[in-house]
């Protein structure tokens, strides 16, 4: 058997047996993959700690011929923040169904990874309102995977005059005249566009360090909700 050694965040867990756990752990190079971590129920188990859903470690591994088994982790970020806090546990949990959903295995998740690492540190840091937060993830997600919205100018004619909408169906900004013949286009103010042309082109740590009025952050909550259920297809809801 091969040895690995990687980082990683425990985005999914299930018991194995009386003492074992089966993990599904994000990394940035080798892609989601399955652990089995032996024995890590067990009370004195020294991978008790580093096995829980999560989890931000660096794991060695053996990479056998049906899945990985965890030899030992080091344990980088427990958040312990969001475990202690029902309200940031539950949009963690959102995150994390729509993190496991979208990635695959042996698959390069450097960009997603860090994504998911930057908004759960800003869960657990931060008092920022958890709706914006989330909002933000989203839109940012979905333009890493392939979904970017046509931001520049109009998807329609192409102009870059009077952008007051956001098309959902034709992914991105339309004009005053061109929204007319897109009756789901969402009518957006100017500090919701630019909101949008941060997030998607701001540096990777920095996409959560600024702030909205409450009119922006809600309609940055219905397009990014919408748009998201529209191109993965299928709705996510976050526990109340």
């Amino acid at each position: 058997m091969k040895t690995v050694k990687t980082k990683g965040i425990i985005i999914a867990e299930h018991n194995v047996s009386d003492f074992d756990k089966m993990l599904t752990i994000l990394t940035p190079n080798l892609g989601k993959i399955e652990c089995l971590a032996k024995g890590s129920r067990k009370p004195k188990s020294l991978l008790m700690a580093g096995t829980q859903i999560l989890c931000f470690g660096e794991y060695i591994l053996y990479n056998g011929s049906d899945n990985y088994s965890m030899n030992s982790c080091e344990i980088i970020e427990l958040f312990y923040k969001i475990r202690v806090d029902l309200d940031k546990l539950k949009y963690a949990a959102y995150i994390t169904k729509i993190i496991n959903d979208v990635t695959t295995e042996n698959q390069n998740n450097y960009r997603i990874l860090q994504l998911y690492l930057n908004t759960l540190y800003v869960i657990a840091e931060s008092d920022k309102n958890l709706e914006l937060i989330t909002s933000i993830f989203r839109i940012r997600l979905m333009s890493i995977i392939g979904f970017r919205p046509q931001i520049e100018e109009c998807v329609t004619c192409k102009t870059k005059e009077n952008l007051e909408y956001f098309s959902i169906r034709d992914s991105g900004f339309k004009c005053k005249a061109c929204a007319k013949q897109d009756g789901g286009a969402i009518e957006i103010n100017e500090t919701t566009k630019d909101a949008i042309r941060y997030i998607i082109f701001a540096d990777a740590k920095k996409i959560y360090s600024f702030t909205v009025p409450e009119e922006t952050q809600k309609e940055l909550e219905i397009i990014s909700k919408i748009y998201l259920t529209e191109k993965l297809e299928k709705e996510y809801k976050i526990d109340k």
